[in-house]
């Protein structure tokens, strides 16, 4: 016999193999015993959660010639031609490659005719939201009436795309995503069966990484179990099956977020492609890895509420004194996010790497978990430069008369005004949300339109326009990056203003250069300068 997948050599025959729908199968139980069964049925949910199983148990059910507690006997003949599809009385059609009203209509034919050998004839349509309008509606009135023998079950991952008019139709059942417990005794069962051993954090794992589906399970189980046959699954063979991070990974990448080392998180995320790592299962994992921490940064006991060694656990809660409880938040938003995202990216490199910078550097977004984060930063550099003044680090001298005062001034702000300005500087202020939304728009360089934007625009005294940047990271990336960006970004506004601008970029990291910058957007915006077009 040819070889089977797990999922299916295992498919549960009757009611009493189905895990984690406990409801829905009492529910069709009862309707079988009772008489009381249905003309239509909606099963909805989440990929492999059982919905198409149940169908085919409940069709067997209903045709079974010697039906019992659990639903069919799998013995007699009807259940046996169901079982390997020869029976006229089940008809089982995939939505998506039968969904034109043609599809429907040789349906409608084929259901005037009664059961050869009794028993009632059952329409399965699997995905049955991919049917297009047009033929629902063909459907819609033998779904209303159909003949007494006839029974239809649909479907769906996605009921929103049903027909309201096809809704109203049908008994709707709800498959809910399978427990991580209830998975993990399956597998073990299976396991057990195959004569394979497992550790019970490698299936933990598996379990957490199926998200809910049994049969996605099923399929990473036996992708483990294909890698290393005939050995023994470990928690580290499977990491190394599914091609996951181990949690030092995670541990290194967490502590570059908090200490905002840009050039160390864009390592991490080189390091990743290196290895071939798969950018929606690393942010699948590490947010879980977030939620971790902010189990560990909040509850009293994480006794049972967390699957990691001491070690790792320890890690969490070094990581948990330096981190406010609403950074561990924002994190989570954001890497949240980015498995959105990444579901639907074309360049799922350049995505990634702008959500891990995102993580280290606040000041990139505006929301309010954001400035929290910022503000959080800032009371602790304050603090920590509290401890070195008290520790006596530093020093701070009284002044030491006239001559002292006249040696160390304070930076007072360079003043610039309107009419000092070239007009084609102007003009590039006048321009400037203009020019950065087309820089942003450029695919290619990923990176450059969220650093320009944290530019602040000014100009010196040869007429150029100065690019002043607080942080240096940002500064050098468009500054000195294959020298391509300086050269986009000129091409830009000469496209815009229809002049050629010189630019320089500056480094105001320090406090007295940022005072002594004047933001030209402060001076020019109420200039009156006619817009390019």
């Amino acid at each position: 016999m040819a070889y089977q997948a797990l999922y299916r050599k295992y498919r549960p025959k009757d009611f009493s193999d189905v895990r984690g729908q406990d409801a829905i199968v009492k529910t069709l139980k009862n309707q079988i015993s009772s008489g009381h069964v249905g003309h239509a049925y909606l099963f909805t949910g989440t990929r492999g959660t059982g919905k198409t199983t149940v169908a085919k148990i409940f069709a067997k059910a209903l045709n079974c010639e010697n039906p019992g507690e659990n639903g069919p006997c799998c013995q007699c003949s009807r259940c046996m031609s169901i079982e390997d599809g020869s029976s006229m009385n089940v008809v089982e059609i995939d939505g998506a490659s039968n969904n034109k009203v043609e599809d429907i209509r040789q349906i409608i034919d084929e259901i005037q005719y009664s059961p050869a050998d009794g028993g009632r004839k059952i329409y399965i349509i699997d995905e049955v939201h991919m049917v297009t309008p047009q033929a629902f509606n063909a459907l819609l009135k033998t779904l209303e009436e159909p003949p007494e023998y006839m029974t239809f079950i649909l479907a769906t991952t996605d009921p929103q795309k049903v027909l309201p008019t096809i809704l109203s139709r049908c008994q709707r059942y709800d498959f809910k995503r399978i427990p991580m417990e209830v998975m993990i005794d399956r597998m073990k069962e299976l396991l057990e069966k195959e004569g394979i051993e497992a550790e019970d954090r490698a299936l933990n794992y598996i379990a957490r990484t199926a998200d809910g589906a049994l049969r996605d399970a099923l399929s990473l189980l036996e992708e483990c179990i294909s890698y290393y046959f005939g050995e023994k699954l470990t928690f580290d063979k499977v990491l190394a099956a599914l091609g996951a991070v181990d949690q030092t990974a995670f541990h290194e990448l967490t502590s570059s977020i908090i200490k905002a080392d840009v050039e160390k998180v864009v390592d991490t995320t080189e390091q990743i492609t290196i290895q071939g790592k798969d950018y929606l299962q690393f942010a699948r994992s590490y947010v879980w890895y977030l939620r971790n921490l902010l189990i560990v940064k909040t509850a009293k006991d994480v006794t049972g509420l967390i699957d990691m060694s001491e070690e790792n656990i320890d890690t969490l809660k070094g990581f948990a004194e330096e981190l406010e409880t609403e950074q561990i938040i924002r994190y989570i938003h954001v890497v949240s996010s980015l498995i959105t995202e990444l579901r639907s990216a074309t360049d799922r490199r350049v995505i990634f790497e702008v959500a891990m910078i995102r993580l280290s550097k606040p000041q990139m977004q505006t929301d309010y978990d954001s400035l929290i984060d910022q503000i959080q930063t800032l009371e602790t550099e304050i603090e920590l430069l509290k401890d070195k003044l008290d520790a006596g680090v530093y020093s701070v001298a009284a002044p030491a008369g006239k001559e002292a005062a006249k040696q160390a001034p304070k930076p007072e702000p360079k003043v610039i005004r309107p009419e000092a300005v070239p007009d084609d500087i102007k003009s590039v202020i006048q321009n400037w949300d203009h020019i950065l939304g087309k820089v942003s728009a450029i695919p290619a360089r990923g990176m450059l339109g969220p650093y320009l934007k944290q530019a602040v625009p000014s100009t010196d005294d040869e007429g150029r326009l100065v690019l002043a940047f607080s942080d240096a990271f940002a500064r050098q990336y468009v500054d000195t990056v294959d020298g391509e960006n300086m050269k986009l970004i000129r091409d830009t506004i000469a496209e815009t203003i229809e002049k050629e601008v010189r630019v320089v970029t500056k480094d105001i990291s320090e406090a007295g250069d940022r005072l002594a910058t004047t933001d030209l957007r402060k001076i020019i915006k109420n200039v009156e300068i006619e817009t390019i077009d």
